[in-house]
């Protein structure tokens, strides 16, 4: 089935359900009270103490409970809704779903006590249809229970492990850690919106749409799946900006034709970036008599992507992408969606002349990336598949959960404009022997499911040695010169990056993106001359790869994206003081010297490679 985002349109209605819920966290030593006791068959508040938790956030940072900050098991939350009259009136052929934008990790959802859904995996939406359940009953309140586990296994994505520590000398009794192979805090909760929405009985399950395009046509395809019967009629509007009407079409599958279209550009490479048309799909269907009609709007942008050996074409014309890595967290909220954040973030990177970010390393909100499509900025989508390392994270249970989530990534993102690239894992352990397969896999269902996208995964692993590259068509490689290896020392930059990205392209001979690289910073720390930790220590470790960068995107390296673009939370460690300090940002979002390095260097690129007349000077601020 499809996972259309739930928007409103003249036949569907949407309910937020977002605010304070009911939580509780199951302390007892199996985390199965609630299942044992039956926690869902009651209103929560009557199985025991609850508190208030806002949604969607996470959990962890809301208390003053350290118990809860590092809580690993089962957590349960509650919200009773009172739904429109309209809504519960069977006679008027309405369906009503219930949808999450994603809760981490693994969810079972009840609704009025009977179970409606289960989901496994974080960072992804999932949904169910609730008709049954509550129409018939006006008045009632709907009670939507939910049970989640942040537990991380070998054979989920990303992967952990379980450590019970049996020392009764060192240890209490039960005692347990959990294991992750990633560098950001694993925090946990029902990240992104919930809502209640309608549609009639017969309705638009899934909308897939592609385009091509010279320089005086386009062709948008598009395929149509309704559910519910097989007896309607399909008519279909393509809307430009002003509304005025280029293009119809009918039937569930066919072509619109777009003369002299506006293209879907990136960022800072056309005057009038992130072009998106509006599809407007129309459905009706008799049923029993009456006239069943469903109206879904889509955005749509019309772009082309093409690689070669050395270059990435967007539109025909290369593209470079000089962006940032990101991750969705911020005090207190966690990774909990948070519309103000959302906006500063893209207010930032337009201020920093940044045309793209990577989701490290999960796919994020649908409402980032619709802004992503809106602005022009382009978008590597990678998948949750970090921290790939142990030899049993390469067997079958694996993969076929990594297939499963691919498929509902990009069944949720196929129709972006700005997502232009999927990405598979970052920094597996790809110089395993089962990584071949594995890998050979993963890019080829990939592919499959997606023919119009290039594939990738990022690597930190040995060229020599890495078992996944030669199915990839870019190479996104990792690399810390002169912080993890020989750290302190800058003069060995220009020699290590440059016989990595040599290495690199004589094996593959396939174009180059240095996906991360970065340095930790302070702020507020100098040091003169540099030292690790300072900031001037960040700023002289950027501009040494930066030197580099500059010859070889002559040849075949196409991108950079700094490792990061703001500070992030972290497990504590003795490497770690509150957090990874690698942003060019705080985590409250205030620049480091770092920032201004990387704007004015991001904007003197677009002004280079821009066809158009100088877009911005750098020292310019741009709102």
């Amino acid at each position: 089935g499809g996972m259309l985002y739930p928007r409103e349109t003249p036949s569907r209605e949407r309910k937020e359900l977002g605010g304070l819920w009911s939580f509780r966290a199951d302390f007892s030593p199996g985390r199965d009270a609630g299942f044992v006791q039956r926690w869902y068959r009651q209103p929560l508040r009557q199985t025991g103490p609850v508190i208030d938790m806002p949604v969607p956030a996470s959990f962890n940072d809301i208390t003053q409970d350290p118990s809860l900050e590092n809580y690993i098991g089962w957590v349960w939350y509650e919200k009773e809704v009172l739904l429109p009259l309209r809504w519960l009136r069977d006679d008027l052929n309405t369906r009503v779903v219930l949808r999450f934008g994603s809760a981490h990790y693994y969810s079972i959802v009840w609704v009025n006590g009977v179970q409606v859904m289960d989901h496994e995996g974080g960072h992804l939406p999932f949904e169910a249809d609730i008709s049954s359940i509550v129409q018939g009953s006006p008045g009632i309140p709907c009670r939507i229970t939910v049970a989640l586990n942040n537990t991380l296994t070998p054979h989920t994505l990303p992967p952990g492990s379980i450590q019970y520590m049996n020392d009764k000398t060192r240890y209490p009794k039960n005692y347990f850690v959990q294991n992750i192979r990633f560098d950001f805090f694993n925090y946990a909760g029902i990240h992104r919106p919930v809502v209640l929405y309608t549609t009639p009985s017969v309705y638009i399950d899934d909308i897939t749409v592609t385009t091509a395009s010279s320089e005086s046509v386009a062709m948008v395809h598009y395929q149509v799946s309704v559910v519910g019967s097989t007896l309607y009629s399909l008519s279909l509007s393509l809307r430009d900006q002003e509304g005025k009407v280029v293009a119809t079409g009918d039937g569930p599958a066919g072509e619109l034709k777009v003369l002299n279209p506006n293209l879907w550009w990136p960022y800072l490479m056309h005057k009038n970036p992130g072009y998106c048309y509006s599809l407007e799909v129309k459905m009706q269907a008799q049923v029993n008599g009456a006239l069943l009609e469903d109206v879904y709007t889509l955005p749509v942008g019309i772009r082309t992507i093409h690689v070669t050996s050395t270059q990435f074409l967007i539109n025909g014309r290369p593209f470079y992408f000089h962006g940032v890595n990101k991750h969705e967290d911020a005090d207190i909220r966690g990774k909990g969606l948070d519309w103000p954040l959302v906006v500063k973030d893209f207010n930032l990177l337009r201020w920093l002349g940044a045309n793209s970010f990577r989701t490290s390393h999960y796919p994020y909100a649908e409402e980032i990336m619709d802004l992503c499509d809106a602005y022009g900025i382009v978008v590597i989508d990678e998948c949750p598949g970090v921290g790939i390392k142990m030899p049993e994270s390469f067997g079958n249970k694996s993969l076929q959960h990594h297939l499963v989530v691919m498929e509902e990534l990009i069944r949720r993102d196929k129709n972006r404009p700005s997502v232009v690239m999927w990405s598979v894992a970052n920094e597996p352990a790809s110089e395993l022997p089962p990584a071949a397969y594995y890998f050979k896999t993963v890019i080829a269902h990939t592919k499959a499911l997606d023919p119009s996208r290039p594939v990738t995964f990022v690597t930190d692993a040995n060229y020599a040695l890495d078992r996944g590259a030669p199915y990839v068509d870019v190479i996104c490689v990792n690399s810390y010169f002169s912080w993890y290896h020989d750290p302190g020392h800058l003069e060995v930059i220009p020699l290590q990056l440059t016989t990595q990205f040599e290495n690199w392209y004589k094996t593959y001979q396939k174009p180059i993106i240095q996906s991360e690289y970065g340095a930790d910073s302070v702020p507020g720390l100098h040091s003169d001359p540099p030292l690790m930790f300072s900031e001037e220590y960040q700023k002289a470790m950027l501009r040494e790869y930066h030197s580099v960068f500059d010859k070889k995107r002559k040849e075949y390296v196409i991108g950079e994206l700094i490792w990061n673009f703001a500070d992030f939370m972290t497990n504590q460690g003795t490497t770690r003081v509150l957090g990874n300090k690698k942003g060019i940002f705080t985590r409250q979002r205030q620049p480091k010297s770092a920032a201004f390095v990387l704007r004015e260097r991001y904007w003197k690129i677009a002004n280079e490679s821009s066809c158009l007349p100088p877009i911005i000077k750098s020292h310019t601020l741009f709102l």
